[in-house]
């Protein structure tokens, strides 16, 4: 592990309106050579035609869409400030929450930032310790970090290597955190597939993680299919460089080699077949949890946190290419699922695709117990029209809390942010946004926000290629949420907002 300590520079705006401000990295420690950046997951570069390419810079010229790296946003959104990249590259992906700190993963690490000052947050620290993609949530004194690459080893000095070979690794990396300057790398746990994503289950003693991954095959030693379910890993808070993996709950038994999840295609075309999930979204305050699973969306009690129980499962054959998370409402009687159409690097907020496909499906919860049911009521998928360049996908969004309402914001990578309202199931409405035109109009291009979540009284999007946002947003429709404080927040645990300790 390699940690980078930084000092503030002076740096020139980012596009129209943006208040960036810049660092600069400097190595402080010896130690070990630094790792490679891994590039982990191939960002869409595919070259469009001149055509497409006139069309849109027709568009741009009429107001139609925004020019390249313009940013623009609704009245009721304010941009505090951009932070740029500084000595991780890699692309930004998720953040977590605690106090005056927030988290951000990078696949080629993680940095911490104080924000203390939203409109001016400064960087703590940066670890070097590439591994795609890097999801990362916090707890107490611990911070938990996905590896979902095939490495070397499990140290942060690793290096790529084939899947096909027996000592590579992939999994849980953790550190402790409780010198927010000097985070530790203390322990890890090698997973089956890896560790795409990762959901805490807190408990005092413990801390249960749902490791979710996927895409097994016979050629990986480590990864054999079927991979119908996900690890659970147990980590002790006094001593965790005991954790270790307790379970491996299957959620789609089923007969033959792939088990009993979504088939995909040729039996559902342009389905993903099941092979694992993609992301977890736990309700502790409920005992409930969502799972957004490639081809299948599931509903399963975590009353016993080792032992996950599926209650429900749906399927979209129809408009649903890729299950990729899940969000409750604070009731508990909703759940939103996203499609991550294109896999993130295709250009899918367009007329061609329309506004079904790619979008969010909202679930209603009906019954009591183990025998509710998710029961389809509508799709939201925002409806501003996006270049052909842009890769524009639903990805990673959090309850803003509002009691009475149901209201959402959430990622779009180059579609931008968008706030919505699902108080009516049936009739999601677009309530604010924000967003930059083309990063280029030459090729299509993954950039974006990845995510892009509400934290006491703020929104903080981590931009795959411009780095983190601060946004504050004047609603009445959302104000009374300023009201309501978090001294931790990892979005994929959701908390209950309004009925805390």
């Amino acid at each position: 592990m390699t940690l980078l300590h930084t000092t503030r520079v002076r740096r020139r705006r980012l596009g129209v309106a943006a208040a960036a401000a810049g660092l600069l990295a400097t190595l402080l420690t010896a130690g070990p050579a630094a790792a490679t950046p891994d590039p982990g997951d191939k960002a869409a570069h595919k070259e469009i035609s001149s055509g497409q390419a006139a069309q849109d810079r027709s568009a741009i010229t009429s107001g139609e869409i925004p020019g390249v790296d313009e940013i623009v946003h609704s009245d009721n959104i304010e941009h505090l400030t951009n932070v740029p990249k500084d000595a991780l590259k890699g692309t930004n992906t998720d953040i977590a929450f605690q106090g005056k700190y927030a988290y951000s993963g990078n696949y080629d690490g993680f940095r911490i930032f104080d924000i203390s000052n939203p409109k001016a947050p400064k960087t703590v620290a940066q670890v070097l310790c590439p591994g795609s993609q890097n999801d990362i949530s916090v707890s107490g004194d611990l911070l938990f970090l996905s590896t979902d690459s095939s490495r070397s080893d499990n140290s942060c000095n690793s290096t790529t290597q084939p899947a096909t070979e027996k000592s590579s690794w992939e999994g849980m990396k953790i550190f402790d955190i409780s010198d927010k300057r000097n985070p530790k790398y203390i322990a890890a746990v090698e997973t089956a597939c890896g560790s795409h994503t990762h959901t805490l289950v807190p408990e005092r003693r413990d801390v249960y993680i749902y490791v979710s991954s996927y895409s097994p095959s016979a050629a990986f030693p480590d990864c054999q299919p079927p991979h119908d379910g996900i690890s659970v890993i147990k980590v002790p808070r006094k001593a965790p460089q005991q954790a270790r993996i307790v379970n491996f709950p299957v959620l789609f038994p089923g007969e033959g080699p792939d088990g009993g999840g979504n088939p995909g295609s040729p039996t559902n075309p342009g389905v993903s077949k099941t092979t694992g999930c993609h992301d977890i979204t736990v309700l502790p305050s409920k005992d409930l949890a969502a799972g957004a699973c490639m081809g299948d969306g599931i509903l399963f009690s975590i009353k016993d946190p080792e032992r996950p129980k599926v209650i429900d499962r749906v399927q979209d054959n129809v408009n649903f290419a890729f299950w990729h998370s899940a969000t409750f409402n604070q009731d508990a009687d909703k759940v939103v699922f996203t499609d991550e159409l294109g896999g993130g690097g295709a250009a899918t907020c367009n007329e061609e695709i329309g506004p079904n496909r790619g979008a969010d499906g909202v679930y209603d919860l009906v019954g009591r117990g183990d025998k509710r049911k998710l029961v389809f009521r509508s799709y939201f998928k925002i409806d501003r029209h996006q270049a052909d360049a842009e890769v524009c996908v639903a990805h990673n969004g959090s309850i803003i809390p509002v009691k009475g309402r149901d209201i959402m914001v959430q990622a779009w990578y180059q579609g931008g942010i968008s706030v919505w309202d699902f108080t009516n199931s049936s009739r999601p409405k677009e309530i604010a946004f924000f967003e930059r035109g083309p990063v280029t109009l030459d090729q299509v291009t993954t950039a974006g926000p990845w995510s892009a979540y509400y934290y006491n009284g703020y929104i903080y999007s981590n931009d795959i290629a411009k780095g983190l946002d601060v946004l504050k947003l004047n609603d009445r429709r959302t104000d009374p949420a300023k009201r309501v404080r978090l001294h931790e927040l990892n979005v994929q645990t959701q908390p209950d907002y309004f009925d805390r300790d």
